[in-house]
């Protein structure tokens, strides 16, 4: 890539952002437009990777909804995500835990680890 769009891309990194893993429970507070408009909405759900791909990163984060699962894929910083917050620390042996689509029940619960 040319170094000029990096050197952009280095200064719209964000440093507010708490440490999180693959595993970990997190609420990501997204504003969405909806006309003139603007809204946060929240999205609740267990991390299932992190991707960080030079200065773009993205996290994959996983949600059950009416029985269906739903899986939204998110850049990190990006200005649109105003915060996130995690809600449990998740003990995972494995940095992208895809095994989780197939489960379903209590088998689809991540054990809770005291980090």
């Amino acid at each position: 890539m040319n170094q000029l769009v990096k050197d952009i891309q280095r200064k719209s990194l964000r440093t507010d952002l708490p440490k999180f893993q693959a595993g970990d429970t997190i609420v990501v507070n997204y504003k969405i437009i909806e006309g003139n408009k603007e809204r946060v909405q929240p999205f609740q759900g267990i991390v299932l990777q992190r991707r960080n791909e030079l200065e773009v990163e993205t996290i994959t984060v996983r949600k059950i909804s009416g029985g269906i699962g739903i899986e939204r894929i998110f850049p990190v910083n990006s200005p649109k995500i105003e915060s996130i917050e995690v809600k449990k620390r998740g003990k995972v042996r494995r940095a992208r835990i895809f095994y989780l689509r197939d489960l379903m029940g209590k088998k689809a619960k991540v054990k809770e680890s005291r980090r």
